[in-house]
């Protein structure tokens, strides 16, 4: 008897592949078969095409990877429980990704048994055996993700029409991590290189794409991760500890396949980094592909799956613009993060976008504790997409930067130290960061240690908020730490000691328009010190206005300055124009940078009560309130919905839960 597979969804999926024109053609459900749907290569692609909604979830871009030295939750609710690492009674909360990982597997089992058996003209093979190579490339892509989430879990690679049994225990993360490693293997003997033309699209799996996962799949199954005993059921909390593989000899051997998948790319040279930071982001927004986004997830219109990029993870926006409608980030850039780039980084305003769009359209600038993810942004698109929460803006799951940090990194495990093709892969990144300057590029350590933590902090500035920093952190070895110092210099921040201790406290800026493809990256603004307030000669309300941190209301003033006409230099009071100097009066904003005055409204950035103003928040102490460690780097089942699908896995939950 003939297994029905379930095809809805793929038309809509398929509207934006060139290579699937015929879509129209599928046959009804009723008559999808794996007969019908392998019969013809346009079929067979289809069902292809159809797991690749399944590779990325909206916990993936929102509650699963915010609560890192990148981004916060700005919610009161069981998202911002995930974000800060309390896992208690959270319904369903955290087995989405799980759940629909598995949909992408089933997907790629069924083509992976039914591909190889189509009877197809030699004409059409290389086609064929493309799309069984981007199945294995899926498979591999979701597995990662479940694992590198979950730990060990149940292994399946056959289609669930086929099993015999229901029932699955964890299987070994090392066991999955190998079984990825050999499917991307495959998948890059079958797969074309992009330059072949056969996929003309960054939203599906090439050969480049294919060595770039392979790389990422074995850092992390090299790195450090946390484990128990399997073998103990229920399980043994004495056992668990955070470690890498046994086989210290498999381990350095998954370094050199991480380098030479990196190399392999690196060395066909089809893949490179643009000249603008900005640029890459903007594409994702427009849907234009370039030649360093090298794999991306997807938007296909109001009916494909609720991941809500640019709308979760972007900026706000008034609720009632015009131009570009709500949009209500449930996520903060962490204020740390703005501080962790040179001066010059090209990086630093893209990721980290200093204003929010107001409902007449001006730009408003954003305080430290209000500023947004700035990677997926509204008014870059030429239009507001679908609907408010569906922006229509794609998602990047591999940029060739990061296969270059990626080998970087691998080289200098492997060899105890980087060698030159390492530090030659790091300067690349940090080149484009400050647009070829080299001068600005800073020594590249020649130590492993003082590499490896140069590795660590480049991925943060080159990839934040791209979904890899928490699980990297994780396989690190170091999140728990992490967190812990990162909480530490929230705290020095809040009260500008330490490294923190000269950060600018006021801004001024004047008021911007924005628009559709905005060509915007950061509101220009001018730092005031302290003495510059105090030549302003304000009044003491005035004074209590601006420095009431934790008001909507208040932690801003506007005044008019004077603008040179000629050069531009802007004098703050009509007094110190120079004699003969044509100047014109400008209407500035000074902001409190501490305080809360953004279009997305937070708390101040203070710890402490000051006398006459408002009382001080507790959003630092709240900060990560959940973390424990040995808890925080794998999830557990977050109910029993799953144990009870599958009785396998009774009594193997977290075991520090």
């Amino acid at each position: 008897m003939k297994k029905i597979i379930n095809i809805l969804g793929i038309s809509a999926l398929l509207l934006m592949c060139s290579s699937c024109q015929d879509w129209l053609d599928m046959p009804s459900e009723s008559k999808a078969d794996s007969g019908t749907i392998f019969s013809t290569v346009s079929r067979a692609e289809m069902t292809v095409v159809g797991a690749y909604p399944y590779l990325y979830t909206q916990e993936l871009g929102y509650q699963l990877l915010m609560g890192t030295d990148e981004s916060s939750s700005t919610e009161s609710n069981s998202k911002y429980n995930v974000s800060n690492y309390d896992y208690t009674n959270l319904t369903g909360m955290l087995s989405s990704t799980y759940t629909t990982m598995y949909r992408a597997i089933e997907y790629s089992n069924v083509c992976i048994k039914n591909i190889p058996l189509m009877n197809v003209s030699e004409s059409d093979r290389k086609k064929v055996n493309s799309l069984l190579g981007e199945s294995y490339a899926v498979r591999a892509y979701a597995y990662w993700n479940i694992v590198r989430f979950y730990g060990d879990v149940p292994y399946s690679a056959i289609p669930t029409a086929d099993l015999t049994s229901f029932t699955s225990s964890r299987v070994s993360r090392d066991e999955i991590w190998d079984h990825c490693i050999e499917d991307l293997q495959k998948a890059i003997e079958l797969l074309p290189w992009k330059s072949e033309g056969m996929v003309q699209t960054s939203e599906r799996f090439t050969k480049n794409a294919a060595y770039g996962m392979l790389a990422r799949v074995a850092l992390y199954a090299a790195g450090y991760s946390l484990r128990w005993d399997l073998n103990t059921v229920p399980y043994n909390k004495a056992t668990v500890k955070i470690a890498q593989r046994d086989d210290a000899a498999r381990v350095k051997e998954l370094y050199k396949i991480a380098a030479d998948a990196c190399a392999a790319v690196i060395a066909q040279k089809e893949n490179s980094l643009l000249s603008d930071y900005d640029q890459v982001f903007r594409d994702l927004a427009l849907k234009q592909y370039n030649n360093e986004t090298m794999l991306e997830y997807g938007w296909y219109g109001s009916e494909s799956p609720d991941v809500r990029t640019g709308y979760v993870n972007g900026i706000a926006t008034s609720g009632t613009s015009a131009t570009f409608g709500k949009g209500g980030p449930q996520m903060i850039v962490m204020p740390t993060l703005f501080f962790e780039f040179d001066e010059g980084d090209q990086r630093r305003d893209v990721s980290v976008c200093n204003y929010g769009i107001l409902a007449n359209d001006n730009l408003q600038m954003s305080t430290y504790i209000g500023a947004a993810i700035g990677k997926y942004r509204i008014d870059w698109k030429a239009d507001r997409g679908t609907t408010d929460s569906k922006r229509d803006i794609n998602f990047p799951l591999l940029r060739y930067s990061d296969v270059l940090l990626m080998y970087a990194e691998a080289l200098n495990e492997l060899n105890n130290g980087p060698t030159a093709e390492a530090a030659e892969a790091l300067k690349t990144v940090r080149l484009r960061a400050f647009k070829k300057d080299a001068s600005k590029v800073g020594t590249i350590p020649s130590g492993y240690s003082d590499f490896r933590n140069t590795i660590i902090k480049e991925r943060k500035l080159e990839l934040s908020n791209e979904s890899l920093r928490k699980t990297d952190l994780t396989r690190w070895g170091i999140l728990y730490e992490h967190l812990t110092a990162e909480k530490d210099k929230l705290y020095q921040l809040a009260k500008r000691q330490g490294q923190y201790a000269n950060v600018e406290v006021y801004r001024a800026y004047k008021t911007i328009k924005g628009v559709v493809k905005n060509p915007v990256v950061g509101i220009p603004y001018i730092s005031m010190s302290d003495a510059d307030i105090a030549s302003l000669n304000l009044t003491d309300t005035e004074t209590t206005t601006l420095n009431t941190l934790n008001s909507s209301g208040k932690g801003y003033l506007d005044k008019t300055f004077y603008e040179n006409k000629a050069t531009g230099q802007v004098y703050f009071n009509k007094n110190d124009v120079p004699a003969g100097v044509e100047a014109i009066e400008t209407s500035y904003t000074i902001l409190n940078m501490f305080g809360c005055h953004s279009v997305k409204q937070m708390g101040g950035l203070s710890v402490e009560d000051v006398p006459g103003l408002a009382s001080a928040n507790k959003w630092i102490e709240s900060m990560f309130y959940g973390m424990q460690k040995n808890m925080v780097e794998i999830l557990p089942f977050s109910t029993n919905n799953i144990i009870d699908v599958n009785p396998g896995l009774i009594n193997q939950q977290h075991p520090m839960y």
